[in-house]
């Protein structure tokens, strides 16, 4: 299928959105090997499970930017390591609280645009991101 010429300003806010995604990648999967203590194996397993969600994230999104005729980024931002196991779930959960803004903000810039199918994209994925942090409220009680 043939690239559909798509506006700069949505590929650089996917493109943003990407960028977020590798990192919490690199972030989740940190928290999974480093993660210690004695409640950490009923965690360790949601890390993982949430990297791989970031993982599902990340390729839609250079879908996406491929598809509107721009080049994914492949350079994660920034990422949160170590520390106590609560100060890991507590980062983990800002970073969620961060990209649920993020998304909120993307979908109506997607929304004002007439680009319905990137704010269904972004729809699914803030979906997603609101449920892994409630996990993660949970997790902290």
């Amino acid at each position: 299928m043939a690239a559909k010429k798509g506006s700069k300003k949505i590929i650089d806010l996917l493109n943003l959105d990407r960028a977020f995604e590798l990192g919490a990648i690199v972030q989740y999967m940190g928290h999974h090997y480093e993660a210690a203590g004695m409640e950490s194996p009923s965690i360790v397993h949601i890390f993982k499970e949430s990297a791989i969600d970031e993982m599902k994230h990340a390729e839609k999104l250079a879908e996406r930017v491929t598809y509107l005729g721009g080049i994914p980024i492949q350079k994660a931002l920034p990422s949160k390591r170590g520390g106590t196991l609560k100060k890991m779930v507590a980062d983990d959960l800002a970073a969620e609280n961060g990209a649920i803004k993020r998304y909120k903000e993307h979908i109506k810039i997607c929304d004002k645009a007439g680009d319905i199918t990137t704010r269904r994209l972004l729809e699914e994925i803030l979906a997603e991101e609101e449920g892994h942090a409630d996990t993660w409220e949970s997790v902290l009680g």
